[in-house]
């Protein structure tokens, strides 16, 4: 998985959503789409439309009358689905799954499987802000699905951090490796 078009798709809060749901084998229409979803109508059509803009879905000539669209996952959406479902899977609860919808959450994570400094996270992630990371950083840390060690052998001490818990299940199912 590419982390700069996982930061993409992240950067859309019901986009994971949605391709689990495709995953799921939710009908590709939008009402049902919107409807299993749970999200509010403008915030599910732009990410629906973000989707399609980065190419993991499109758009499956409509049916019916009126002509209702359909939409599907493309062979490059499948893979994300099949990984957004992993990812919606380690977040058991609602509270954690709020978390999920966050736009830095999921990259975060993905680059802290081992242990990392700050700005080794930040170089990784690219367009993230210092203040961006740093609250990413406490949310996690907080959720317990980051551990903050301090490496007492560089001068000064400098923090580490790296994922546990339900974090390292999501860091697992990004999986960058591939």
């Amino acid at each position: 998985m590419d982390i700069d078009l996982l930061v993409k798709v992240t950067s859309r809060a019901w986009s994971l959503n949605i391709l689990t749901l495709m995953h799921r084998g939710v009908a590709g229409r939008q009402a049902a789409l919107l409807s299993a979803s749970g999200a509010g109508r403008t915030a599910f059509t732009k990410s629906l439309s973000y989707l399609i803009e980065l190419g993991l879905m499109e758009r499956n000539p409509g049916h019916g009358r009126p002509l209702r669209p359909e939409y599907r996952l493309t062979p490059l959406g499948t893979q994300y689905a099949a990984r957004a479902d992993q990812i919606t899977v380690a977040a058991r609860k609602d509270s954690e799954r709020i978390l999920v919808r966050r736009a830095w959450t999921v990259p975060v994570l993905a680059v802290s499987q081992r242990p990392r400094y700050f700005g080794d996270i930040k170089n990784d992630l690219g367009a993230i802000t210092d203040r961006a990371l740093s609250q990413s950083l406490q949310t996690l840390h907080k959720q317990q699905w980051l551990t903050r060690d301090i490496d007492m052998n560089q001068r000064p001490p400098r923090p580490l951090y790296s994922a546990i818990n339900a974090g390292i299940e999501i860091s697992q199912a990004v999986n960058l490796g591939s």
